[in-house]
């Protein structure tokens, strides 16, 4: 679907073309500081935040990590924040997706650039190569 490049970022997105929250999904690109080099596309549910610090680091298997600044995204997906897809990733960044998503009858994500979202039945992506879905990798928003 397109949308507005200026309405790309989740919360105006949703108010925007009428989605509601606990069916948009935000592809965000973590990296590791220590040690640095480490990555993976984290999706949660744009009503939830990702256990950075808990979840993901563990899983991840370092010490330190954070959001990838927008310029590694670009290096390393060839997108844009706010854009990130989870398709078309390169081989050696896994994709975790929280568990939650699988209690969506469908959820909208980036498409790869600030122009457009797809929208799909996250139970297409079970067993897809890459992909895990990980139990708590993101929390409610309280």
């Amino acid at each position: 679907m397109d949308c507005d490049p200026d309405l790309a970022d989740t919360a105006q997105f949703c108010e925007a073309y009428g989605v509601p929250l606990e069916e948009s999904a935000n592809a965000i690109l973590v990296a590791s500081k220590k040690p640095e080099g480490h990555h993976a596309v984290c999706v949660a549910l744009a009503h939830t935040r990702l256990d950075v610090n808990g979840t993901v680091r563990r899983k991840l298997g370092v010490r330190k990590l954070s959001f990838a600044p927008a310029d590694v995204t670009r290096e390393l997906t060839g997108q844009e924040i706010g854009g990130v897809t989870i398709f078309g990733l390169p081989h050696h960044v896994p994709v975790w997706l929280d568990s939650r998503i699988l209690d969506c009858g469908r959820i909208i994500v980036g498409a790869g650039s600030r122009s457009a979202k797809i929208s799909l039945d996250p139970a297409q992506l079970i067993g897809v190569d890459g992909y895990e879905f990980v139990d708590d990798l993101a929390n409610e928003i309280t």
